[in-house]
């Protein structure tokens, strides 16, 4: 009969068994939306530089200069948006992002700035709500395959904020993509917008006619432009995310693998150790057998 400790032994190894088919499942369906997500990245850029090339060619005929989204003010209260992720399992993503985002709030709130958070993803809710910091809203479910529609509400959220006058700035904290091995927690100025500089092109200069008014096509324009920045950076959090979560599992099983085998072999000599012990104590049984006889 095996021993208590070699029992134990078997029943670590059989629970790490469990656990690693669930780390490499988890690891092989992250792996699979990570080509996905990049292409979703790669495709918003197009639209987004577009409309930077709109906004100079508008903002070049003399509109925008009192828009409400361009508008500068004293800054009292600083919207902070936080993206981080719905679920775990994916090492230090969400972490990186709120501990980058928290240091900014304690700069802003050393300075006598207010600060209203607004969380994507149960992660940063759950975190600053624990704290005790002001959220003015958060949006879950959004960030494992995120639409336009829900950059659309998030950015409806923080311009009617600012357009009220809640807020007079806000910064945005997301987690930049830049490969399946490398991504980087930044942050953002989104409002008030900053009007984009005039680059210089190749090929001569076009002239264009603009009907309705520039600042009437600026009026449109600045809104689409900020729903596109927050659905680009909920685009990259996303592939961040499912990126650091393959990651995560691919360690997560490659540890399994490598403590089962230690167990193993520790089971080996648990075992092997009874049978020597088995064996000696019928050596000595049929010995003492044998003299007993004489």
């Amino acid at each position: 009969m095996a021993s208590a400790a070699l029992r134990d032994t078997r029943r670590r190894i059989r629970s790490i068994e469990s656990t690693k088919k669930i780390t490499r499942a988890m690891e092989l369906i992250a792996a699979s939306r990570i080509p996905k997500a990049t292409a979703r990245v790669k495709g918003s850029k197009p639209y987004t530089a577009k409309l930077v090339e709109v906004i100079e060619n508008v903002g070049a005929a003399g509109a925008g200069a009192e828009h409400r989204l361009l508008e500068r003010r004293e800054v009292k209260t600083v919207g902070i948006l936080v993206v981080s992720s719905d679920r775990g399992m994916a090492g230090a993503y969400a972490s990186n992002i709120i501990r980058l985002a928290e240091r900014r709030i304690a700069a802003l709130e050393k300075t006598g700035n207010d600060v209203l958070i607004y969380a994507v993803g149960k992660k940063a809710q759950s975190y600053f709500r624990y704290r005790g910091f002001r959220i003015e809203r958060a949006f879950l479910g959004v960030t494992d395959t995120p639409g336009y529609n829900n950059a659309r509400a998030i950015a409806n959220t923080v311009m009617e904020s600012y357009v009220t006058g809640r807020i007079d700035a806000l910064e945005a904290f997301y987690t930049r993509f830049h490969s399946a091995l490398t991504q980087t927690p930044t942050s953002y100025e989104v409002l008030p917008i900053t009007p984009p500089e005039a680059q210089e092109r190749e090929g001569p200069a076009v002239s264009y006619q603009f009907e309705p008014s520039p600042e009437e096509i600026l009026e449109r324009l600045l809104p689409r432009y900020v729903e596109a920045l927050i659905f680009n950076m909920l685009l990259e959090s996303s592939a961040s995310e499912h990126s650091a979560r393959r990651r995560a599992m691919k360690a997560a099983t490659d540890n399994a693998e490598e403590l089962i085998k230690l167990l193993t072999v520790r089971a080996n000599r648990a075992r092997q150790a009874e049978i020597t012990t088995a064996i000696t104590e019928i050596v000595g049984g049929a010995e003492a057998l044998v003299d007993s006889k004489k």
